[in-house]
């Protein structure tokens, strides 16, 4: 298998970008592929073929599946909005079309688990029904189905972490004795790859756990435990999944457009029945606290290499078409320092940094945006001073990154247009010192987006201006600290 291209989808996700690094260790020839190829920077660095494709667009799938033998369909559009069961079928469709097209020998699917029928969640019907559209094509399909997966960095698991470590008390609906079957991350990635080499998983529908059924209120218990806390759990009728997201939303880092979907999943059990897969490829068995310490060790350890807020979905991301009225707001300051260490003070903005000014004003402005169902300021950042370009800070996301020179972030927060917010370092002309320029552009959508700007107006004027001589002065003053 080793001398055959292998197509892994979804890249810059959570499973996809360590699936394509374990394959590149085991020797496989690897193709991977994002909306945005400059974001695979790191699996390019270790061997892998970077391509742009969008399953949106059918037309980039042509080039992406050129020569290949086996492709991994991991794409999903949980968070892009309330049609992702309808943007999931119109990717698996035209992924289905395009490997029939190219001649490709197999597609890899991983979905969920959960008893089909009018009671499954949209999210896991959706999930299934990825599955049944790509089994519609001509190209033989092996599905693996999972419950939650434990590791570092899943939305799932940040939603238990989180829970158990922030409230020594929950008052939790009936779901939280709904049973499951978790599974370890590097079990994922196992059957993932074992099913490469086993026949007979060619054309399955096949279930993986860990083999261990829990409620999820076990699950609370276990973590907390493992997190060196106890939690105390009220069990009421009254909360319905519509409630449950919103104190999901607010409680942990997993903002509304996430958290919907999976806490109406939470009601279905998801437990394996068809367990042939354990004799086909067998695992040893990791239990769900093993599972758990693991994770919180390589949480610990220092940046992770995926997590889920790598991924945006399989949604087209809007950014400023420059067209119409673009609004601006533009600040040019001069530093006493060199261009290196302004432009360092500009890589540590957000997370534990923070904005340097009126902080107190961006956490407000990201509660007000994780109450209307945004995403919030608590998904900090991957690195607390490296970028990559699609990395989240906050409540944005790195559009284009120039080390050294140009960070421009495309704002994700709910707002009534599309907005940038740009910094540009250059030395100064004798050579004195540095020059910041900072940039934020907002293109509003109709009169709504317009108002909005100029109500906001003077208050975007004392955070920018704050903002560019807040990071001037870290820059000076690093500069003016003894080594």
């Amino acid at each position: 298998m080793s001398s055959t291209t292998i197509l892994v989808t979804g890249a810059t996700g959570y499973i996809g970008g360590r699936l394509a690094t374990r394959l590149l260790a085991r020797g496989h020839r690897v193709r991977a592929m994002a909306r945005d190829s400059r974001r695979l920077g790191t699996l390019s660095a270790a061997g892998a073929e970077c391509v742009t494709g969008d399953a949106l667009e059918p037309e980039s799938l042509v080039p992406a599946l050129h020569g290949v033998a086996v492709a991994y369909y991991l794409i999903h559009s949980m968070g892009s909005g309330p049609d992702f069961a309808q943007r999931d079928r119109e990717a698996a469709g035209n992924f289905a079309a395009a490997c029939a097209a190219a001649g490709v020998n197999r597609i890899i699917y991983l979905g969920g688990l959960g008893q089909p029928g009018p009671t499954l969640s949209k999210h896991l019907a959706s999930r299934q029904e990825a599955g049944d559209v790509l089994r519609a094509g001509p190209v033989p399909v092996t599905e693996l189905r999972a419950a939650i997966i434990v590791g570092a960095g899943s939305a799932s698991f940040e939603i238990i972490r989180d829970l158990a470590r922030k409230l020594p008390v929950m008052v939790c609906p009936r779901w939280v004795r709904s049973r499951c079957e978790p599974i370890a991350l590097d079990q994922v990635l196992d059957y993932l790859i074992g099913v490469l080499d086993e026949p007979r998983t060619v054309g399955e529908v096949l279930e993986i756990g860990g083999g261990e059924v829990l409620t999820y209120e076990h699950m609370l218990r276990q973590c907390a435990a493992a997190l060196g806390k106890r939690v105390r759990i009220l069990v009421v009728p009254v909360l319905t999944p519509r409630l449950s997201s919103y104190w999901l939303n607010l409680v942990t880092s997993v903002p509304m457009g996430i958290a919907r979907p999976l806490a109406e999943g939470l009601r279905n059990d998801v437990v394996t029945t068809d367990h042939r897969i354990r004799e086909w490829i067998p695992l040893p068995r990791v239990t769900f606290r093993q599972a758990v310490d693991r994770a919180l060790a390589e949480d610990r350890a220092g940046p992770l290499a995926t997590r889920w807020t790598g991924a945006t979905g399989a949604c087209r991301v809007e950014s400023l078409r420059r067209r119409g009225a673009v609004l601006r707001d533009e600040r040019v300051l001069r530093a006493n320092a060199s261009p290196a260490a302004l432009f360092a003070a500009v890589e540590r903005l957000g997370g534990g940094t923070g904005w340097y000014y009126a902080d107190w004003l961006w956490r407000f402005r990201g509660l007000l945006d994780r109450l209307v169902g945004g995403v919030g300021m608590r998904r900090g950042r991957r690195d607390p001073v490296a970028i990559a370009l699609g990395d989240p800070i906050d409540f944005w996301r790195v559009e284009e990154f120039v080390p050294g020179h140009l960070l421009r972030l495309r704002a994700e927060m709910k707002v009534p247009g599309a907005a940038t917010l740009e910094f540009e370092v250059a030395p100064e002309a004798d050579g004195s010192g540095a020059v910041l320029s900072q940039r934020a552009q907002f293109e509003p959508h109709g009169t709504g987006g317009r108002a909005y700007w100029d109500a906001l107006r003077p208050l975007h004027a004392l955070v920018f201006r704050g903002l560019a001589a807040g990071i001037v002065r870290a820059a000076e003053g690093a500069r003016a600290r003894p080594r």
